[in-house]
């Protein structure tokens, strides 16, 4: 790996263990350092231990739903970007976008389960392409160890 090479953590928390090891082995593809959760409140120990730069939130599970998730993260002053997935209808993840957006999270993206490779691995490239474009460095998951 090269020297100059910044790999980014990935914190996912959802209550499938299937779809969960399914996101962590695409992006592990990616170079990401994950970290898999499957509580709410799982995910906020493993946050406040060490902040990722991306969070992947289920918007359904048992514990705590996604919507106080994210403001959760409003009040820990997140910078990390933020992707939503959920199994339910495609509104409740805009609803959600909506309320991440309003109260200052940054660079939300949403995705509906089922998820295809192509399109979660588009939704994990895209903050890395960002890293790229604003430091001119290479970053974990540009394809230069692919």
């Amino acid at each position: 790996m090269d020297a100059f090479m910044v790999r980014k953590r990935l914190l996912i928390v959802d209550d499938e263990p299937r779809f969960a090891a399914f996101v962590e082995r695409v992006a592990t593809a990616l170079n990401y350092q994950v970290e898999v959760t499957h509580h709410g409140r799982e995910f906020m120990k493993a946050y406040d231990r060490s902040p990722p730069d991306l969070v992947i939130i289920d918007m359904v599970m048992p514990d705590i739903d996604g919507n106080e998730l994210i403001l959760w993260l409003v009040k820990r002053h997140c910078t990390a970007n933020v992707i939503i997935i959920t199994g339910f209808s495609p509104d409740y993840a805009l609803n959600a976008r909506l309320l991440a957006e309003f109260r200052g999270l940054r660079s939300v993206t949403t995705l509906n389960k089922p998820v295809s490779v192509p399109t979660l691995r588009e939704a994990l490239m895209a903050p890395l392409s960002a890293h790229d474009a604003a430091s001119g460095r290479p970053t974990a998951g540009d394809g230069q160890n692919e």
